[in-house]
């Protein structure tokens, strides 16, 4: 994408913009291959960020580029205190966060919470009676903010064929055969009737979980999703910059993994976390509702789930979109595929965004990586 046009092998198209090397310009050009609905910010309410007087160098370039990045900031107390952009991508540009995507969800909804637009112990059929007769039917809110639906799906993001095909056909982030082309985000997700275990018991990672609590959103407000994050969130919070959401054929929300934000949009995101939920005097997510992401979360559902063995720490679990590290040194943070991260250590007051390019969508090997610089920069800052 050096030049215009470029040439056809080195176009990023639908059927390629997750691999690499295309993948390198997809990821902050988004909106030039799917379609999306903007979420606004409110230019005259910016979060105006302090500049630290000397900026370290805390991550080391052969770092940054083993671990594919593309964007890190790192804001302690207000101020940046590293930043740095790679790959083309720049600090007014959006990158899709993929499943950190889910973790704003989760901070929505303490919000539609606080104004009783939503119960987290409500079931999903009270908003979607559409779920009537799938795995769906008898579960609530909060089985799905917290990942713990006994729904068959299986999330292998390597697979060629089966259901997730269906559902990236149906998110529209995939050439989708004219056979297919019926499917949306909402039909998709009736067509997962199969169950496997009881609601609420063990931690089961299904991206169409948070997709289904974007069409509650809507459904409970009477407002599309981007609307509704905007007025909630993004304006109230001070975001620097608009971010955007990737929809499907029939404007439904991929709530799951569609949203783009600036790398400091997103570690505004996480000093909104390190205030407790407010900014200035203004509460925009009720403290009980941060509190309870860090302390709250069922320990045993983590350790029976699958992601349990890519993690050290066994005082562990996943609340309200988020992963909750507890113990004496408390954190919490949100992942996307291809190295997307949100990393909040509130104590301290940091907040870490980190955009990435890899071309393995959920390498076990860049995790730990990543951990071992983020837990090293929280060391060195007091």
């Amino acid at each position: 994408m050096k030049r215009f046009p470029p040439a056809e092998n080195k176009l990023a198209t639908l059927e390629n913009w997750r691999k690499y090397p295309y993948n390198v310009w997809s990821f902050h050009n988004v909106r030039e291959l799917i379609p999306t609905s903007e979420i606004s910010n409110d230019p005259s309410k910016i979060w105006k960020l302090g500049l630290a007087k000397t900026t370290a160098e805390m991550i080391s370039e052969e770092e940054l580029i083993n671990l594919a990045t593309d964007a890190v900031v790192v804001i302690h107390k207000g101020n940046i205190l590293y930043e740095k952009y790679l790959n083309g991508m720049s600090e007014n540009q959006q990158h899709i966060l993929f499943s950190v995507s889910k973790s704003i969800l989760g901070l929505l909804f303490g919000i539609l919470e606080k104004e009783k637009l939503t119960s987290a112990d409500s079931l999903v059929k009270k908003y979607i009676p559409e779920v009537k007769n799938t795995a769906y039917e008898d579960a609530t809110i909060r089985n799905c903010l917290d990942m713990q639906v006994g729904v068959h799906f299986d999330e292998d993001y390597l697979a060629s064929s089966g259901p997730i095909i269906d559902y990236r056909c149906a998110a529209n982030w995939n050439p989708t055969p004219s056979e297919k082309s019926h499917l949306g985000l909402r039909s998709f997700i009736q067509t997962l009737t199969e169950k496997i275990g009881h609601h609420g018991q063990k931690f089961q990672y299904v991206s169409p979980n948070t997709d289904l609590l974007g069409w509650v959103v809507e459904r409970a407000t009477g407002t599309k999703y981007s609307t509704i994050v905007s007025n909630l969130l993004w304006k109230p919070l001070g975001a620097e910059q608009p971010g955007y959401l990737t929809v499907d054929r029939f404007g439904a929300p991929r709530s799951a993994g569609g949203k783009c934000f600036t790398a400091r949009d997103l570690a505004r995101v996480g000093m909104l976390i390190c205030e407790n939920g407010a900014r200035d005097s203004a509460q925009i997510i009720p403290e009980s509702w941060i509190e309870d992401i860090f302390s709250g979360g069922n320990n045993k559902a983590w350790e029976l789930g699958d992601m349990a063995v890519d993690f050290h720490e066994k005082n562990m679990a996943y609340r309200s979109k988020w992963y909750s590290h507890k113990g004496e040194k408390p954190m919490v943070h949100g992942v996307g595929i291809h190295g997307q991260y949100l990393f909040v250590d509130r104590k301290k007051e940091i907040s870490i965004s980190w955009f990435s390019s890899d071309n393995d969508p959920f390498s076990k090997l860049r995790l730990p990586k990543v951990l071992n610089i983020v837990n090293r920069i929280r060391n060195q800052l007091d």
